[in-house]
C-alpha cells in the first residue's frame, strides 16, 4: 500500500486541507474530497499520479462537512461509490439542509469557499456504521465511530494507520501545536475525550489528518493524543471563563484569536502557517461551537 498526500491548496493556502490517495494491490481509493471549490486542484493532483476520474471507483469521506466531502456528489455522479457515516449519508443524496445550514453562516461567500455542491445518486452512496469493514482494492478498511467534532464522524483504519478527519484535531506539519475545530452545533467535550481514548487504544502507528498531513511512529501518535486532550480542555475552559465574565461573542472571538495565535507561536507555527490554519479552522467557528456547548450544558444543569 502506498499513501499519497494531495494538498488541495484551499483558498490558495498550502497545507490547509488534504485528500489522500491510497494505492492498494487492486487499485486506488480516495479518502476525502475537500470542498467542491478545490475539485480542479484534486483532479490535477490525481492526474500527476496517473489517475483520471474514471479510475477512482471508491471514495471514503470521514464526515459530511463541506471541507471534507463537498465534492462527494460530483464523484458519485461520475460513478464512484461513496462510503460515509450512516447519519451523513442522506445529506449527500439531498444536500439541501446541509447547504441551508452552511448558508446561514457563510452567506454570499458560499460559492467562493465551497463551490457547487452536487447531490449524489442514492445508489452510489454506501452508509457505514461503527465497525463496518470494507474490502476495497485489496485492502481492508474499518470505520470507527469517532464523535465529538461531529456525530456523523468516522475515523478510517487501514492496518495500523488511521485517517482521522477532524477527530484528532488540526495540526500543521513540523509543529507541536494542536488546534481544536469545534464548529456548532455538535461539539461535545466529554464525547470527544472519549473518542481520543478510543483512538489511542487502537495502537495506531501513524495518523493522517485532513488538516494536515501525517504523524508517524507510535511515540508521536501518543504525544499527539496527549496534546489534543490538553488543548480540548484548555480551549473549552478559555471560552467558559470569558462567558462567566460576561464577555459577548465578538469580544470572545477577538480574545480567542489572540490567545490561539500565541498558543500556535509557542508550538512552532509561523505567521504564514497560522494563516493556513485559520483557513482550515476559523477561530470564530470554534468559539461559536463552544459557546453553544456551554449554554446547552448550563441549561440542562439548571435545577
Amino acid at each position: 500500500m502506498q499513501i499519497h498526500i494531495l494538498d488541495l491548496n484551499y483558498q490558495g493556502h498550502q497545507q490547509a486541507t488534504a485528500a489522500y490517495l491510497l494505492e492498494g494491490p487492486a487499485g486506488p481509493i480516495l479518502i476525502e474530497t475537500g470542498p467542491a471549490s478545490t475539485l480542479d486542484n484534486l483532479l490535477a493532483a490525481l492526474a500527476e499520479r496517473g489517475y483520471q476520474p474514471a479510475d477512482i471507483r471508491h471514495l471514503i469521506v470521514t464526515h459530511i462537512h463541506l471541507d471534507h466531502a463537498g465534492a462527494a456528489g460530483w464523484w458519485a455522479q461520475q460513478g464512484t461509490q461513496v462510503y460515509v457515516h450512516h447519519v451523513g449519508a442522506p445529506h449527500l443524496v439531498d444536500p439541501s439542509r446541509l447547504l441551508a445550514s452552511a448558508g446561514r453562516i457563510y452567506g454570499d461567500q458560499m460559492e467562493k469557499l465551497w463551490g457547487q455542491v452536487l447531490p449524489a445518486p442514492a445508489q452510489q452512496v454506501t452508509a457505514l456504521v461503527d465497525g463496518d469493514q470494507l474490502r476495497l482494492a485489496g485492502l481492508t478498511l474499518t470505520a470507527l465511530d469517532t464523535p465529538g467534532h461531529a456525530w456523523h464522524h468516522h475515523t478510517i483504519r487501514v492496518e495500523d494507520i488511521a485517517f482521522t478527519g477532524d477527530a484528532a484535531g488540526v495540526r500543521l506539519p513540523a509543529t507541536t501545536w494542536v488546534s481544536v475545530p469545534a464548529p456548532p452545533p455538535e461539539f461535545k467535550l466529554e464525547i470527544w475525550l472519549q473518542t481520543v481514548d478510543r483512538l489511542e487504544a487502537q495502537g495506531f502507528k501513524a495518523l493522517y489528518l485532513t488538516h494536515f498531513g501525517p504523524l508517524d511512529g507510535a511515540d508521536a501518535v501518543k504525544e499527539h493524543f496527549a496534546r489534543l486532550r490538553r488543548q480540548l480542555r484548555l480551549t473549552t475552559e478559555f471560552v467558559r471563563a470569558e462567558l462567566e465574565q460576561g464577555s459577548d461573542r465578538d469580544v470572545i472571538v477577538a480574545r480567542y484569536q489572540q490567545w490561539n495565535a500565541e498558543q500556535a507561536r509557542l508550538g512552532g507555527v509561523s505567521r504564514d502557517a497560522y494563516l493556513s490554519h485559520s483557513a482550515a479552522n476559523p477561530e470564530y467557528m470554534s468559539v461559536d461551537g463552544i459557546i453553544r456547548y456551554w449554554r446547552r450544558r448550563w441549561k440542562t444543569e439548571t435545577p
